[in-house]
């Protein structure tokens, strides 16, 4: 998986600068790109506060570069005050170290830039979005003298998501140990003797030159190593299900209804027990909380709550 960070830099050569160090980092970097006032289809009204069509056009074509929790407004205004935005695919293992190498790059804190902006008299532009605000789901529009109270309920919903819970690192090393062995190394030496003879014959050649050549040996020590393999470090991982119970609140809205006794304006009380165009033997309270379920089922798609509310209203039976 991959992540889209941005950063936004003073000048150009600050985010040339920025580039140069993220693809010298041998990271997993890609689709670096560096937007400015200089770049293809940039254009804005300047000293109008708005944002041309070009312009918005030239932006939508960045909106990939920006998360969904980033205000693509700031980075805007930082482009138009003369900023140069850096945008890189960067792969979720080595996210943090290119963020550390973007915030030593001379990048811009975009918070406080602009919070400085905005006591300036800076104001993110609402309309250059070209956004609405989405309408509730399930909202209708209420005739006169009406007046809606939605119900509504919470479902649970349990997802799933990895993390790491530890691990173990394996590493080797050479350690080397002193060893000492003994061996007997046979040596010859030559030896030259001169001793006296008296009375000896003379040899017949004795005035013939000769040389007498003697060669001396020694034995020295030859060492040779032998690797064997003796034991094996084994890593491995295994994986099990287990099943776990979540155990949380929902909420959802009880609406409750009271009748309030009213006064006639002849003085007189309890003139009548049922109201106009209330069913045979549906007192006004259960009408009234009847019309509340059947809005509430149609609201929520509760077709049961839509039924129930029918009944106690004695349009169906249930």
């Amino acid at each position: 998986m991959s992540r889209i960070i941005t950063a936004l830099f003073d000048t150009r050569a600050d985010a040339e600068a920025a580039k140069n160090r993220l693809e010298a980092a041998s990271l997993h970097v890609s689709h670096v790109s560096i937007t400015d006032k200089t770049s293809d289809g940039y254009s804005d009204n300047v000293g109008t506060g708005t944002t041309s069509a070009e312009s918005q056009g030239f932006w939508a074509s960045l909106k990939g570069a920006f998360s969904p929790g980033e205000d693509r407004h700031v980075y805007e205004e930082g482009v138009r005050r003369g900023g140069a935005l850096l945008s890189a695919t960067v792969d979720d293992d080595h996210v943090d170290q290119a963020v550390d190498i973007l915030d030593n790059a001379n990048s811009v804190d975009i918070d406080g830039r602009a919070e400085d902006w905005k006591k300036s008299g800076w104001v993110a532009p609402v309309a250059a979005t070209g956004m609405s605000p989405k309408p509730m789901t399930g909202a209708r529009k209420m005739g006169a003298g009406e007046e809606m109270i939605p119900v509504v309920e919470e479902t649970l919903r349990v997802g799933k998501r990895e993390v790491e819970r530890g691990g173990v690192r394996v590493r080797s090393y050479i350690v080397e140990t002193p060893v000492s062995e003994k061996v007997t190394l046979h040596e010859e030496h030559v030896s030259v003797e001169r001793r006296p003879v008296t009375g000896g014959a003379v040899p017949a050649d004795a005035f013939r030159e000769r040389t007498i050549e003697m060669t001396e040996t020694a034995e020295e020590a030859v060492v040779a190593k032998d690797a064997r393999v003796v034991e094996e470090v084994v890593v491995r991982k295994t994986a099990d299900d287990r099943t776990e119970t979540i155990n949380d609140t929902v909420r959802r809205t009880e609406v409750e209804v009271d009748n309030v006794a009213g006064t006639s304006r002849t003085g007189m009380t309890g003139a009548g027990t049922a109201g106009a165009g209330t069913a045979a033997g549906v007192g006004l309270g259960d009408k009234i909380a009847g019309l509340a379920k059947e809005g509430a089922g149609k609201v929520t798609g509760n077709d049961d709550l839509e039924r129930r509310g029918e009944a106690q209203q004695g349009k169906k039976p249930y």
